[in-house]
């Protein structure tokens, strides 16, 4: 059983920019999926935005990045990013998930998305935000 923590930063329309330049400052390969892309765009002007990215170098330098949509709140100073916990093993994932509910707020249960077996989304007791997932076939 194995888990990584990537950094998952916010943005609000930049973050295809902000993964572009961080490619280019640390190498690797980029992975985009946009909105449109998932079927998730519940504002047109949105379509084209990040709804998932991802900077993966051979140097190890792994960062996650995805456009906040207009219908939620977004303040660069206080919600600009989040921690994710991905592994493959559900009950290793769920386990850390109840440990880190425990006095949380939660944003997104912890349950089936339409990208992974298991998704969640919560802010710890200490402010902190933590998205928890299951990815089948990750590869760390």
């Amino acid at each position: 059983m194995s888990v990584t923590t990537t950094t998952h930063l916010n943005f609000r329309g930049e973050a295809r920019a902000a993964l572009d330049f961080y490619r280019s400052v640390f190498g690797g390969d980029l992975a985009v999926v946009t909105y449109q892309d998932a079927g998730g765009a519940s504002d047109p002007d949105e379509g084209n935005q990040v709804m998932w990215g991802q900077v993966a170098a051979e140097n190890g330098f792994r960062v996650m990045a995805y456009d906040v949509p207009a219908r939620l709140p977004y303040d660069q100073g206080e919600n600009s990013l989040f921690v994710s916990v991905r592994g493959e093993d559900t009950a290793e994932v769920t386990a850390y998930w109840e440990k880190l509910s425990e006095g949380a707020s939660v944003v997104q249960p912890l349950g089936p998305s339409a990208w992974a077996p298991l998704y969640g989304m919560l802010k710890d007791r200490y402010g902190v935000v933590w998205v928890l997932d299951v990815v089948s076939g990750y590869d760390g």
